[in-house]
């Protein structure tokens, strides 16, 4: 007595969960490789080789925009600018409960020094420590 099925074996393989699974990876990668340093300014620091222990807890970005010979202030590398007029007062704001209070300059290879001496009295005025930040040589 012979049984014969009624179903045959489909011996094909479907792809479609496959490639959901390579889109939603896609996405994850595309979405956290944004994140990796969003506030980020393209800035050409000046070269040097020392070394300062120090961690300064704020940071202030001078940024030279070429075209119309002007200057931008960020603080901790926030892409909007800060007026120069406010930046004393953020500074106060970001650093008053600081126990030794320490900020960085981050300043292009082309701003003047007369920009980075603006920000270092009003250091000197409020009694903080200065890092100027530069890139290894």
């Amino acid at each position: 007595m012979a049984i014969k099925r009624t179903t045959k074996v489909d011996s094909g393989f479907s792809m479609s969960s496959m490639t959901d699974i390579v889109f939603l990876l896609l996405i994850f990668f595309l979405v956290t490789s944004t994140l990796v340093n969003p506030n980020a300014l393209k800035l050409l620091l000046p070269k040097s080789t020392g070394q300062v222990s120090a961690k300064a807890t704020v940071s202030v970005s001078i940024k030279h925009w070429h075209d119309t010979e002007t200057f931008s202030y960020h603080i901790n590398g926030s892409q909007s600018a800060v007026p120069f007029s406010q930046v004393e007062n953020e500074l106060i704001e970001l650093l008053q409960n600081e126990e030794d209070p320490t900020f960085s300059i981050y300043a292009d290879e082309t701003v003047p020094i007369k920009e980075v001496v603006q920000v270092m009295n009003i250091a000197k005025r409020n009694h903080y420590k200065v890092i100027m930040a530069t890139s290894p040589e």
